[in-house]
């Protein structure tokens, strides 16, 4: 192997002459080279490296981005969190989930109940309360719930009904028999309705209202079935048919089974006129409808809302003979005070019509003679007996004849007519106050041809 020549690969022995690579210090005569001294001078600086890797303002530009990743990584970690704000008052207080639990929150639905909403977030909704949400105190209940009680007028006899909905007013089937069109007035706005659905076994009917208000208060449904006997109970009505918003309070006496009717007993005053009125609860909403009460007992009955929430939905109901107050007398083993009241007021209210029709009959006798020759016309409306006009303001209209004394027969007539009325009003009243049910009234009076559309005007 050939060693390579060069002063950088060789140095010349001093002692032969020789060439000795510099890989060695001795000489092969032996000759041992001398050290070389410590150099003064400064070394070359060394060529500097070619760099390889990037730029610095790159890095800057890396370390930036890498900054800002960092901190908008930091950001949305806070934001999952619930913000710290000033407190909110809700009806209830919602409490919070964690990221990863399956929440239920409610959401509104179209016929105003609430329907769960299942889904997956962060934080659980706090519950929006509704726009009726049941009012706290008595005072709350009854202001929230008079806009929607409603007096009906038959022609013949008043009651009362509360709307449920703006076109539907519910109401007891006595207050309404045999009618098929009524009058009604709430909130200070007068409605027609139509007698739509009537159930006499539970006592209840339903009424139709045409040119409703959409914005009519209504009144939310409960259930009998929350009732417990000495809860705090409402009710409202229009007493004896004209005393409007009356308001008694009382508490649930005890839940009674008639046959298939539930019945809601209580002590709160439920006068005549307070029929088909609502039952509320301190929440606010009907858990009865007011149809009996026993005058003098400090006993009152209301049919449960359930068979009214069953007959507006259009379901079937158990039948159910005779009427609720037949069927209270069989589980109670007998008439309550109530019924016999009631019965022999109705009795004693016969006895009135009977003797009003029988003078009637005399006076109808009087006018078919001198009618003819003394009246021009009469001006009444839905009069059993033409003499009935006599009640009307103008309601009859006498001839110029001179040929009789027409000015003093009519006189006579019209005294005979108002004793014959002012008698039947005060016994109508006597048996009102009884509880004898309007119904009962305008069937004794088509019985002994008595009716007249102005009898409770």
């Amino acid at each position: 192997m050939t060693e390579p020549v060069g002063d950088q690969f060789s140095w010349t022995c001093p002692s032969c002459a020789r060439r000795v690579p510099s890989r060695l210090d001795t000489c092969r005569c032996g000759y041992e080279k001398p050290a070389a001294p410590p150099s003064s001078a400064p070394e070359a600086p060394a060529p500097e490296r070619q760099r390889s890797g990037p730029p610095a303002s790159l890095l800057l530009i890396l370390g930036a981005a890498v900054g800002l990743a960092v901190a908008g990584f930091i950001v949305r970690s806070q934001s999952n969190q619930p913000a710290a704000v000033a407190p909110v008052a809700v009806s209830a207080p919602a409490a919070a989930a964690s990221p990863s639990e399956t929440t239920t929150t409610a959401a509104p639905a179209s016929n105003g109940f609430v329907a769960p909403v299942t889904g997956t977030s962060a934080l659980a909704q706090p519950p929006v309360a509704p726009a009726n949400a049941a009012p706290s105190s008595i005072e709350d209940v009854v202001s929230a719930a008079l806009p929607a009680v409603a007096s009906i007028d038959t022609g013949t006899a008043r009651g009362s009904g509360f709307f449920v909905r703006p076109d539907l007013v519910v109401t007891n089937a006595h207050v309404v028999e045999g009618q098929t069109s009524v009058q009604l007035q709430a909130g200070g706005v007068k409605y027609t309705a139509r007698v739509m659905t009537v159930s006499t076994g539970y006592d209840l009917a339903v009424l139709q209202v045409y040119s409703a208000n959409p914005n009519q208060v209504t009144l939310r449904l409960g259930t009998a079935a929350s009732a417990r006997p000495g809860e705090e109970v409402i009710a409202i009505g229009y007493a004896l048919g004209s005393l409007s918003n009356t308001v008694t309070r009382g508490i649930v006496s005890a839940i009674r089974q008639a046959g298939n009717v539930t019945l809601i007993q209580t002590d709160a005053a439920i006068n005549p006129g307070n029929s088909g009125g609502p039952l509320l609860d301190r929440g606010g909403q009907v858990i009865g409808i007011n149809s009996m009460g026993a005058s003098g007992q400090g006993l009152a009955f209301a049919i449960a809302i359930d068979h009214a929430k069953q007959l507006l939905s259009g379901q079937s109901m158990p039948a159910s003979s005779g009427t609720p107050l037949a069927g209270l007398n069989q589980a109670m083993n007998g008439p309550v005070d109530s019924d016999s009241r009631r019965t022999a007021s109705a009795g004693e209210l016969a006895k009135v019509f009977d003797w009003a029709s029988k003078n009637g009959d005399q006076i109808d006798a009087t006018w078919e003679k001198s009618a003819r020759l003394c009246i021009a016309s009469t001006s009444t409306s839905g009069a059993a007996r033409p003499w009935f006009a006599l009640y009307e303001p103008n309601g009859v209209r006498l001839t110029s004849t001179t040929a009789y004394d027409c000015a003093s027969w009519i006189a006579s007539i019209k005294g005979n007519a108002i004793q014959i009325k002012d008698t039947m009003d005060k016994a109508t009243e006597v048996a009102r106050r009884s509880g004898v049910y309007p119904g009962t009234i305008r069937d004794l009076r088509r019985k002994y041809r008595l009716d007249w559309d102005g009898w409770e005007r």
